[in-house]
């Protein structure tokens, strides 16, 4: 044999070697917020997805090809949300990106998402209208709106005390200001419940005092919070150290798994909407629960509690194996495109998808339908006053 037809074989089989060995696998992105301000609704995402990867790849994986992940810390930064799907899009082959978490980096990289034709769901968005317009861009989540009025509709029904309410958002994060401007405004007003004030805050605030003793002057039943949890914390304390009574509001924005520990006596009785909390008697539920547990034991961390962030998390990953299924997905880096256009359109006629939480359909705004369950904490723990199975229309 030449030299040159050596030359020619030895490159051809190479060649070969690299093609089926990157042919054994399936590529998903992960745009996550380990750190920075919302790292305390994030940083345990990533051990949902582990889970939800060894089940599916010891199961034998998504059309017999491993599943395999490349994350990208975002520190919940929108800038950075935006370089994170380019990277997955443009340099690593993804098939589909989970994330990113917030409202506002969502806002950031679903357009680029949708240029590049590469589909991301982020598991923690939830101000109003965020993914409608986009293609390739979903949230497994349940809209504020959605579950705003859930609240109240519980609040009503419980005969908890409601003859008024005050509103308290932070002015600096785009998902709190949605709700503290447009959420919560029509949501009273549909529950005919009058609002009587309104404070402002920024995330970094640490005193608070003014806003609370603005309050104080009209203390209201109801303080409806669009806010992060660190915010909160601070100003729950302040609350009642003015001497405030009011039961304290919430939604996904605080749906902290650990939060009524921090908050302690402070916080006792708030009320938050969530599509998932540990204690639901499921036994997949329960596996998912003691899995994730023991795996932090292993790190280090005990006693801390998946969140519906951590649920939403795993179940992403499971929704878009499945959109793999349907597509009959095979990684061919030449066929990237076509499969990843694939995914999005299996994604979007997705219904009763067997969820961790229940079954999920896809509703036309690319969010889900789910049930929401009102919690409220009692001595340091969330505790199920309520649920709403999923509806066929979200509110708007």
């Amino acid at each position: 044999m030449s030299t040159y037809l050596r030359t020619l074989a030895v490159f051809a089989c190479m060649l070969a070697n690299s093609s089926g060995t990157l042919a054994q696998e399936l590529v998903l992105g992960y745009s996550g917020s380990s750190t920075g301000p919302s790292a305390t609704l994030s940083k345990h995402n990533d051990v949902a997805i582990e889970i939800a990867l060894e089940e599916i790849n010891s199961a034998g994986g998504v059309n017999g090809k491993k599943l395999v992940l490349r994350s990208f810390d975002t520190g919940g930064k929108p800038d950075q949300a935006v370089v994170a799907v380019q990277q997955f899009a443009q340099d690593l082959s993804a098939l589909a990106v989970v994330g990113p978490l917030t409202t506002g980096e969502c806002r950031a990289a679903f357009p680029v998402g949708e240029r590049l034709g590469i589909s991301q769901m982020s598991m923690g968005s939830s101000a109003p209208k965020v993914a409608a317009p986009f293609s390739y861009a979903f949230r497994n989540t349940v809209e504020e709106n959605y579950t705003w009025e859930r609240i109240f509709r519980t609040i009503d029904r419980k005969g908890y005390a409601h003859s008024s309410a005050a509103i308290a958002y932070a002015t600096d994060d785009s998902f709190s200001q949605a709700v503290g401007t447009g959420v919560l405004p029509t949501r009273l007003t549909a529950a005919n419940i009058p609002r009587i004030d309104t404070v402002t805050f920024r995330v970094s605030s640490f005193d608070l005092s003014a806003q609370v003793s603005q309050l104080m002057q009209k203390p209201s039943d109801l303080i409806a919070v669009g806010a992060q949890t660190d915010v909160l914390l601070r100003f729950v304390t302040e609350l009642r150290r003015q001497g405030h009574k009011g039961r304290i509001l919430g939604s996904s924005g605080i749906a902290d798994a650990d939060l009524p520990e921090r908050m302690g006596p402070d916080g006792e009785g708030t009320l938050i909407g969530a599509t998932f909390y540990s204690g639901i008697e499921d036994a997949r539920v329960q596996s998912f629960v003691e899995r994730f547990k023991a795996k932090l034991k292993v790190a280090g961390e005990t006693g801390i509690e998946p969140s519906q962030f951590d649920a939403a998390s795993y179940d992403i990953v499971f929704m878009y194996a499945e959109a793999m299924k349907r597509a009959k997905v095979t990684g061919d880096k030449t066929k990237l495109a076509d499969e990843r256009t694939a995914i999005r359109d299996e994604l979007r006629k997705m219904k009763d998808f067997p969820a961790i939480v229940g079954n999920l359909s896809m509703g036309p705004e690319g969010d889900v339908l789910k049930t929401i369950y009102i919690l409220e904490a009692k001595a340091n723990k969330w505790v199920v006053v309520d649920k709403h199975p999923p509806e066929l229309a979200q509110s708007k």
